[in-house]
């Protein structure tokens, strides 16, 4: 949660709390009409104070970074081969391995050439 929407949402339950004593005092013995005025006044901050901590937790979401994961379904059995360059043969790591427009791209840190990652068939 954004900090923001955390002392909005302090500020409205104090808000909320005095405005329930003002309504309440304002029907006691010693109480004035004007409590109860303030009091409804103090409600609508308080209500207006969460309203305004759900916007901004609801911003705080939408403007967060967009994490996309890649899962393989890889069938039978799978044995890690080294990977090399297919221009100078130097090998490669999976940090060399990047996601452009939904297709892996390698990037040969050693002559700098790139080009797709394909899988050739298996039978």
């Amino acid at each position: 949660m954004k900090t923001g929407s955390i002392i909005s949402y302090i500020l409205a339950a104090i808000a909320i709390i005095l405005s329930f004593l003002f309504i309440l005092g304002s029907f006691g013995d010693t109480g004035q009409a004007w409590w109860l005025i303030v009091g409804i006044i103090g409600l609508l901050i308080g209500f207006a104070l969460i309203f305004a901590g759900v916007r901004l937790a609801a911003k705080a979401k939408a403007a967060g970074d967009t994490v996309y994961n890649v899962n393989l379904d890889l069938p039978g059995s799978i044995q890690m081969d080294t990977m090399k360059c297919l221009s100078c043969g130097a090998p490669l790591s999976s940090k060399d391995i990047t996601m452009v427009n939904g297709a892996p791209v390698v990037t040969c840190p050693n002559c700098g050439t790139t080009y797709n990652l394909t899988e050739d068939p298996k039978w």
